[in-house]
């Protein structure tokens, strides 16, 4: 986001992502000050208010940070805000460009981290990407024997899935953060689960400028970077062609110096 009203109440609280007159996103949306459409980071230039600048610290690539900007605020801001300590056990849903990111984070702010998966081919790279252990989602002795263990589930699932399992490994007093899925939940959540431990189904969007400038300081500190492709813009559409049938680990990175070419 580029701007925001500034003035509501989330704002005043360093949350301009939920402005309640909504933020300007970078893309797609008419600016405040003369209406015209944001344009996006392929621009060659923008003009933006200092407080919806941040500073890139030195010891961060600028190419593989940049998706922090994104993913990493999205996963990072949750964990943050619900207080996510040492010690806590912490779930991982989906192996993505989020859940990649959700990984080092928990594990960094000394959480116990598993990564759910659907596919057990990634318990390896789950490893590597920092998890504790590795639960395959659709074994079902392996969710089973996970009941009640979890403090937190980070779900950067992005498409349509079935809630019910995943709340049944959540301890009492557990949340489930949504992060990924923007579409109604299907199949509908058993309110039982939810009631009968006062368990705690939230979702989270990115975060403030704030709190965005906090985890580029805590990326630089842990030595956290997104793990990205970097892209020449000449192969856009097959890039896009790559991105949509899941075959990017994890994030695609535009060279911008490709733009004059």
């Amino acid at each position: 986001m580029v701007d925001s009203c500034r003035h509501c109440e989330a704002c005043k609280s360093d949350l301009e992502q939920y402005c309640l007159e909504g933020p300007t996103m970078t893309y797609a949306t008419p600016d405040r000050v003369d209406g015209s459409n944001t344009m996006g980071g392929y621009s060659d230039s923008i003009v933006v208010s200092e407080h919806f600048v941040v500073k890139i610290p030195a010891t961060l690539d600028l190419a593989s940070a940049a998706p922090i900007l994104c993913a990493g605020i999205t996963t990072y801001s949750p964990l943050k805000h619900y207080g996510v300590k040492a010690g806590d056990k912490v779930g991982i849903l989906g192996m993505g460009g989020l859940g990649h990111m959700g990984i080092k984070f928990a594990k960094a702010m000394g959480a116990e981290v598993t990564l759910f998966t659907r596919s057990a081919s990634k318990a390896e790279e789950g490893r590597r990407q920092g998890a504790d252990h590795v639960i395959v989602s659709t074994d079902a002795e392996q969710m089973k024997a996970a009941a009640g263990h979890f403090d937190f589930l980070l779900d950067t699932i992005p498409v349509q899935h079935d809630l019910n399992p995943y709340l049944d490994v959540l301890r009492f007093d557990g949340v489930h953060i949504l992060v990924g899925l923007i579409e109604p939940v299907d199949p509908p959540v058993n309110a039982a689960k939810l009631v009968l431990g006062r368990k705690v189904l939230a979702g989270s969007l990115i975060g403030g400028i704030a709190e965005t400038q906090e985890v580029l300081d805590f990326c630089a500190e842990h030595g956290i970077t997104c793990d990205i492709e970097m892209l020449d813009i000449r192969q856009i559409n097959e890039a896009y062609a790559r991105m949509i049938a899941g075959d990017v680990k994890y994030r695609f990175v535009i060279d911008m110096a490709t733009l004059k070419a």
